[in-house]
């Protein structure tokens, strides 16, 4: 089971990435602090990190669970954001990150919902879940837009190095058929 490798909604295309992002995925938020606050890794310093990060994603498509896609407007070619699934068997994951100057226009949320109507339509997943730290009221709304229902606190989950080095709460979020 794999997704399919462009999703068009009615603002956007998710692509598979290529090494050729790496300067619109710098420029527009790999760099922003803002941005990276409440990611998993720190805000890039050049475009070689960019490079690496991309490099990593341009493999996973070739495997079988992870497969991270970037959102471009319709007509352009430029990275505005990123966003993932994660294939576990029964269940699938989600994670996503957007350029600051693309926030509050409902890009993630119309991005986000055609990954989770892609992977509900599958026979095998049953279950579409993601977490955000307990102060990303942003992506908090995102996920409760797309009609997942807050589960539960996951204490101590994951550490977002821009804000701390200690393990942060989380809330978790799913959706279900």
């Amino acid at each position: 089971m794999r997704p399919p490798e462009h999703i068009e909604t009615d603002r956007l295309i998710l692509r598979p990435p290529a090494l050729a992002d790496a300067e619109s995925i710098f420029q527009t938020y790999a760099q922003d602090p803002e941005v990276t606050r409440y990611l998993t890794w720190r805000p890039h310093t050049s475009i070689t990190e960019t490079l690496e990060f991309l490099s990593g994603c341009v493999i996973a498509w070739q495997g079988d669970q992870r497969f991270p896609y970037i959102i471009t407007l319709k007509g352009a070619d430029s990275a505005i954001g990123m966003i993932e699934i994660r294939l576990d068997g029964f269940k699938a994951d989600v994670g996503f990150g957007m350029g600051r100057a693309y926030w509050g226009k409902g890009y993630m949320t119309e991005a986000l919902r055609a990954l989770i109507a892609w992977g509900l339509a599958q026979p095998r997943i049953s279950r579409v879940w993601a977490i955000c730290d307990v102060e990303n009221a942003a992506s908090a709304h995102v996920l409760e837009r797309v009609g997942m229902q807050r589960e539960g606190l996951l204490r101590r989950e994951i550490i977002h190095p821009n804000i701390s080095d200690e393990p942060r709460s989380c809330y978790i979020y799913a959706i279900v058929k």
